[in-house]
C-alpha cells in the first residue's frame, strides 16, 4: 500500500480462512470495476478489550484499493464492510523504502453529526499530527478517510507500518507521544488522547499483519 495514492479503500472485516477467502471472495473483488489490488491482513488481537468496540471483530481484514469509479458490492452476511474515500487533507508521517507490513485501523465518529468537522480538525491538527511528529519507530504513513455512505463510522485513520511487530509498535506509540507533550499528566497529552473532548467516539481499533 505504501507505493500508491489510492482514491479510496473498500474493507471487509470477518472471521474467515485466509486461503479460502483468497480463492473465492478476493478473486471476486479483484474482478470488480475500480479495484486495483486486494490485500489480506491477520488480526493481531481479535476481541480487543481495552477500547470500546461498536462493531463485531474479525480474524481477517481484506483491503481493496479502489478508484473513483468503484461501487461497493453486497458484502458477505458475516462481514463488517465499508467503502472509504480519501479525506481532502494530506497523509502525515514519514515514507520509507520498506514495504507496509502492518496496519493500525481506527474508525471514529462524531457523537452528533454537527460535530463532524470539529472532530476531523482535532484528528488532523492534534491527534495525528503529534503521532507523526513523535517519530514512532515502525510507523510510516497515516492517512485520513471518510465513509462514502456517511453514518457510523464517519472517519477512518489508516496507519501503515513497516514494523515486523505491529502490535508492539502500536503499544509504544502513546509513550512516545507523552514524552513529546510533557508526560501523561500534562494538559497537552489529555487534549491529544481524549477523543470525547473533541466530540467523538471510537467505533473500532485494531492492529493487523500482512499475510498476502
Amino acid at each position: 500500500m505504501e507505493d500508491r495514492n489510492n482514491a479510496g479503500l473498500y474493507l471487509e472485516l470477518l472471521n474467515a480462512d485466509a486461503d479460502e477467502y483468497r480463492r473465492n471472495r478476493a478473486a471476486e473483488l479483484v474482478g470488480l470495476t475500480g479495484v486495483e489490488r486486494v490485500s489480506l491482513w491477520a488480526n493481531l488481537k481479535p476481541g480487543r478489550q481495552e477500547l470500546p468496540m461498536k462493531v463485531p471483530d474479525g480474524t481477517l481484514l481484506a483491503v481493496a484499493e479502489v478508484t473513483d469509479d468503484f461501487r461497493a458490492p453486497a458484502a458477505p452476511t458475516t462481514a463488517t464492510a465499508f467503502h472509504f474515500t480519501r479525506y481532502p487533507r494530506p497523509s502525515q508521517g514519514c515514507l520509507t523504502a520498506a514495504p507496509t507490513r502492518g496496519l493500525l485501523l481506527v474508525w471514529i465518529s462524531p457523537k452528533r453529526p454537527e460535530l463532524a468537522q470539529a472532530l476531523r480538525d482535532w484528528a488532523d491538527f492534534i491527534h495525528l499530527r503529534h503521532i507523526a511528529a513523535a517519530g514512532v519507530e515502525g510507523y510510516t504513513e497515516i492517512t485520513p478517510y471518510e465513509n462514502v455512505a456517511g453514518g457510523d463510522p464517519r472517519f477512518m485513520h489508516l496507519y501503515e507500518m513497516d514494523s515486523s511487530d505491529p502490535e508492539a509498535t502500536y503499544q509504544a506509540m502513546p509513550r512516545r507521544v507523552a514524552d513529546r507533550l510533557g508526560g501523561q499528566a500534562s494538559a497537552a497529552y489529555a487534549e491529544w488522547a481524549d477523543l470525547s473532548r473533541a466530540g467523538g467516539h471510537i467505533v473500532y481499533c485494531n492492529t493487523f499483519r500482512l499475510i498476502g
